[in-house]
């Protein structure tokens, strides 16, 4: 099991010209529910998670803000690993947004990825981090040459490949309901989890677009079928609203569940941490759990509640 904090600035609060601070302040800790409300949980039911930092916005803030989120995420006993979205190398501070790199991996050569994953080291190095042994690209947006790049920086494991967003952005060349840890390229792919809502239709296994219902048939689906791993995404900022200034209650009780769930799975479906090097099957076919109608209906009805709730505050 593989529990993953995405955790970055966001694009649109910088856009919106608030000031540093609140910058930080929405996107790592909004509303009381962000990665220290998350450290807590995952505290209270003993589980291990991975936060993919992005430590590109140094380059337009300083290392102080990232260092604080790094110094925090070590110290409630979590691990740090490598996000990266590369429009935040060409941008600059109080300027809404105007300057900009390109936003995805896959618009960059191999040389040029390779640069940008040197120098993304490099700062969450210097923000305190141990030397990152897996990476995930920013929006999944990643491809083969975005593995070969990683090989070059001794990363061993990827997590960008999500068949959902294919085949833009996420572009490593995988089937797209690959999801079981795949040798590739000299590195170690480790799939986003999808389940299929609909015929045809993959939806990633996500705090936001799953329901507590859906990731418990899930995890069942995956457990009662042997699967080599099970790899959950979830935000910094997800369980607040997009303003950032009120919690989302119903992504605050599925993340709440959900730890609840992997802590009574803890013997036969632990969670791990990328540092420890773990050692996983590769060469499964496992498949994404099939679509049932009144799950998906559900979770349509709880999203639409939760999005007339929830945003209308900020």
């Amino acid at each position: 099991m593989f529990l993953t904090v995405d955790t970055e600035l966001m694009w649109r609060h910088h856009a919106a010209r608030l000031p540093t601070e609140a910058l930080f302040a929405r996107s790592i800790e909004p509303a009381g529910v962000g990665i220290s409300y998350k450290l807590a949980v995952l505290k209270r039911f003993g589980l291990k998670a991975c936060f993919f930092v992005d430590p590109m916005p140094a380059l337009v803030f300083g290392l102080g803000h990232i260092r604080r989120i790094v110094e925090t995420i070590l110290a409630a006993g979590q691990e740090v690993q490598l996000h990266l979205h590369p429009n935040w190398s060409g941008a600059a501070a109080d300027d809404g947004g105007a300057r900009y790199s390109r936003f995805q991996m896959v618009e960059y050569s191999l040389a040029d990825q390779s640069d940008l994953i040197a120098g993304a080291i490099d700062l969450l190095m210097a923000a305190g981090a141990p030397r990152p042994v897996a990476f995930r690209a920013g929006s999944y947006a990643a491809n083969d040459d975005t593995l070969r790049a990683l090989v070059q920086h001794g990363i061993a494991y990827d997590s960008s490949h999500n068949g959902s967003e294919h085949p833009w952005p996420s572009q490593i060349y995988l089937p797209i309901r690959q999801i079981s840890p795949v040798a590739r390229l000299g590195l170690v792919e480790v799939p986003v989890t999808l389940i299929e809502e609909r015929p045809g239709h993959l939806r990633n296994f996500q705090i936001c677009a799953l329901s507590l219902g859906e990731m418990r048939a899930a995890l069942d689906h995956a457990h009662d079928r042997d699967h080599a791993a099970v790899t959950i995404v979830t935000h910094g900022f997800e369980l607040a609203n997009r303003s950032g200034v009120a919690p989302n209650a119903v992504h605050v009780r599925r993340f709440d569940g959900l730890c609840a769930e992997l802590a009574e799975r803890a013997g036969t479906m632990p969670t791990q941490h990328f540092a420890n090097m773990p050692v996983l099957r590769t060469g499964h076919s496992d498949t994404p759990l099939s679509p049932d109608p009144l799950r998906t209906r559900w979770r349509q009805a709880e999203q639409l509640w939760s999005n007339l709730v929830a945003e209308r505050v900020g």
